[in-house]
This record gives structure tokens, sequence and C-alpha cells, in this order.
């Protein structure tokens, strides 16, 4: 894929690997801003309460999703994945202080 196709993909909201880590780099930096005056096990429930309410909100409101225990399933399995990867990952590591 050349620039063009990925500016062009990124203009219409669809995101390539490096867009999407980017984006989801902006919300670990709101978590480590937040961190500094909210406790990592507190601010971990909250940001996961967040994402499951907007999960819901697109399920609902913009995939029009009829049946909710099929969508529940998928979008756990996505997360149960994600978090395998990510505490496999050795460069993960302490935030800088």
């Amino acid at each position: 894929m050349n620039r063009k196709t990925r500016r062009a993909g990124v203009a219409e909201g669809d995101l390539d690997t490096t867009s999407f880590l980017k984006v989801a780099d902006l919300f670990i930096d709101v978590a480590n801003r937040q961190n500094k005056k909210v406790k990592a096990t507190d601010l971990q429930m909250a940001f996961l309460y967040a994402a499951a309410r907007y999960n819901a909100f697109v399920a609902k409101h913009v995939l029009n999703v009829e049946k909710h225990e099929e969508f529940v399933e998928k979008m756990t399995k996505e997360y149960q994945e994600m978090l395998r990867q990510n505490l496999a990952d050795e460069e993960l590591g302490r935030p800088s202080e």
C-alpha cells in the first residue's frame, strides 16, 4: 500500500496498523496523565468502563447490532487476545516518570 492510498484511507476514517497504534497511544497518554492523580487500579477500571460504554454505543447506533450477546462474545474474544498480546510483550515496561 502506498502513501497516497494510506492517506485516503485515513481521510475516510479507516485506520491502517500504524494509524491504529497512534490512536491507541493517544488513549494511553491520557491514562498516563491521569495516573499522576488517580490510582492505576481505579484508572484501569474507568478506562474499561469507558471502552464498554463506547462500544455499546457503536454497536447500537452505528453497527445496528441486534444480537447483543453475539457482539459481547466477539468483543470479549478481541479483548482477551489484545490483553494476552500485551501481557506477552517484553518491551511493555513501567512508564517513564
